[in-house]
This record gives C-alpha cells, sequence and structure tokens, in this order.
C-alpha cells in the first residue's frame, strides 16, 4: 500500500505525524518513531515564556551578582560561560534528530510576543527544521477584546514571521472562532502553508477543598477527533493549504475517518504517550487492512472521499442536527438508535 502524502510542501511515506511531546527529548524513541511509520516528526513546543524566564534568571543571578555586601561583590560567584540555556537545548536537540532520522524534522514554537517569535523561528530555521509549527495558545480571557482583535493577533504575528523566515509555517488553531473557515482563508493569505485542526487548551480544575485553582492534564479521547473531522471536511478542495488534524487520533479507525474527511496527515500524542512509538505500526498497519478491504493502492485513492464536495449532503456536516439526533434516543436501551 502507498501510503506517502504531501504536507507543508513535504513528501511523507507516511499521514501518521507524532505530534509535538516529550517523545522526540529522546533520541532513541524518535527512531523508534521513525522505523514504526512515522512520517515526520514534530518537536516537542520551544515556550517562550521559558526561554525569557531563564534570561532573567541568569541576568540576576550569574551577571548581577554585585548585591552591595563586599564579601559578596562582583566576581565572587563562578560564571557559567557554557551554561546551555532551553534555546540551546532545543537547538542541540533539533541537529541531533536531523542527523539521525530520514524523516523531516518539524519545529514547534509557543510563543507570545512578535519579536520573540521571529527571533526564535529565525535560530530554528537556522539550526536545519524542514517547517515551523506555530502553537498560538491564547485564551481571550479579556471580555474587552473583540473576536476581530483576537483574529488580528494571529494575523500579524503570522504575518510578521513569514517576512523573516522562508521555512513552511503550520498554524495550530483552537476552535473557538467564530467563522473557522474564514480564519483559515485569512491564514492562507496571510502567508500560511498549513493548518492543525484543533489545539487542545488544557482546561483549570478547582480544588473544593483548598479553594484553589489546580492544573489537570486528561488525555485526549476518539470522539475529541470528530470535531476535526468536521471542519476539514468543510475545508477540504475549498483552500491550498494543507491540512492536519489533531487531538483525539487513537486507532487506525480516527486516522482513516480524518483521511476520508480530507486531511493531507493525521497527528498523534496521547496514544503514543500511553502506548509507545509502537503503536504508529499498528495505526499503519490497521489503515494498510482497511485499504486492502476497500480495493485502495493509495491514500490519494480515498482522500476526501467524504468531505463536504462529495457527499450527497453537505448539510450534514454543516449543520449540528441535534433534534434529529435527541429524538433518535431511546430510553429503553440506553443508546441512539
Amino acid at each position: 500500500m502507498d501510503l506517502t502524502t504531501k504536507y507543508l510542501g513535504l513528501t511523507l511515506k507516511s499521514p501518521l505525524v507524532p505530534s509535538a511531546s516529550p517523545l522526540s527529548r529522546n533520541l532513541d524513541m524518535a527512531k523508534e518513531l521513525e522505523d514504526n511509520g512515522a512520517g515526520a516528526l514534530i518537536m516537542w513546543s520551544l515556550f517562550e515564556e521559558a526561554i525569557t524566564a531563564e534570561a532573567e534568571s541568569m541576568v540576576r543571578f550569574l551577571h548581577q551578582q554585585d548585591i552591595g555586601f563586599a564579601e559578596t561583590s562582583t566576581g565572587f560567584l563562578p560564571d557559567f560561560p557554557d551554561f546551555a540555556g532551553a534555546q540551546e537545548q532545543y537547538l542541540e536537540q533539533l541537529r541531533k534528530l536531523k542527523a539521525a532520522l530520514d524523516i523531516p524534522v518539524i519545529a514547534s514554537l509557543n510563543g507570545v510576543t512578535p519579536g520573540g517569535w521571529v527571533s526564535h523561528a529565525k535560530v530554528l530555521e537556522e539550526a536545519g527544521a524542514d517547517a515551523l509549527e506555530l502553537n498560538v495558545y491564547y485564551v481571550a480571557g479579556d471580555i474587552e477584546q473583540s473576536g476581530a482583535q483576537v483574529e488580528e493577533r494571529y494575523l500579524a504575528l503570522l504575518r510578521d514571521l513569514r517576512s523573516h523566515v522562508s521555512l513552511p509555517i503550520n498554524m495550530k488553531l483552537s476552535p473557538a472562532f467564530s467563522s473557522v473557515g474564514h480564519m483559515v482563508k485569512q491564514m492562507a493569505a496571510a502567508g500560511a502553508d498549513g493548518v492543525a485542526l484543533f489545539n487542545r487548551f488544557y482546561q483549570p480544575d478547582i480544588d473544593i477543598d483548598n479553594l484553589r485553582l489546580q492544573p489537570t492534564l486528561h488525555p485526549s479521547t476518539s470522539a475529541e477527533a470528530l470535531l476535526a473531522m468536521r471542519w476539514i471536511a468543510i475545508l477540504y478542495g475549498r483552500t491550498g493549504l494543507s491540512l492536519g488534524a489533531t487531538g483525539g487520533v487513537h486507532t487506525a479507525a480516527d486516522a482513516i475517518k480524518l483521511l476520508l474527511a480530507g486531511a493531507d496527515v493525521v497527528h498523534l500524542c496521547s496514544a503514543l504517550l500511553t502506548k509507545g512509538p509502537a503503536h504508529i505500526a499498528n495505526v499503519r498497519a490497521g489503515i494498510e487492512a482497511w485499504m486492502g478491504q476497500q480495493d485502495f493502492s493509495s491514500v490519494d485513492d480515498f482522500r476526501g472521499r467524504v468531505s463536504a464536495l462529495t457527499v450527497a449532503d453537505p448539510a450534514q456536516l454543516e449543520r449540528a442536527n441535534y433534534v434529529n439526533i435527541l429524538d433518535s434516543y431511546s430510553f429503553s436501551s440506553g443508546v441512539l438508535v
């Protein structure tokens, strides 16, 4: 079976792409992902806040050592000229991955300021990244901020970055836009090469005993992939951007549904963290077995077969049909009929 696909202008041997996760921090894990059928690898995210905080700490503890006491004056504390910060460690791992792997390596940048995005993106390009994924993890908590202002925040960052780097740029978007399709269209005009749908916002929980917020992390489920499937099916054939599906891809069936909707690649994260790199081989085998049953010889044979351009009733994708779904619920069996 031919699982070759195009993504961000790159030719991948498989549409299965491990998304940003700690797995890319380990070179052996990365090679195992490739050996099991990964088409590309997205590195863990480089966070601008972490780099900034680290730099401020360096200034405070290493470069501003004079605190007013003779016994602790400048020069008393040792300097660390070879200290490897977060960015240096990331760049070093990027170089190692590029040297060890035959598949494309995509850097992931999570930034908050225009200047930060540009400066970090430049060094990632110089270090040999094949593409750049931008994760604008932004929750519009200011109730005075309009939807148009939120959109412009994304677009301004993208335009600024596009003017400084030549790497293919993939925008990882949230589903919280009033018009996802129009936002993707604007991304294309601003210079994006692809979009990943959708970013997961990790929600804080409340500790009711101590009356405080607490961070929580819940692995995704297959049901979460349906949102991306719906929007990819709507966007397929209507934009020149590469379409990546992320969030909720655990099984071969999940991946097949997203490819049928029109995805160029599917991203896996939670499934790999819980089951290990070898799980990619299981998903790939499942796709190939299904292709054999359906008499498909390549991914191109069936990509987009169930998109809005090809289904008999596109309204089934564009409308939620809540009434019909709820009316079909059977109280006796507890299932939809």
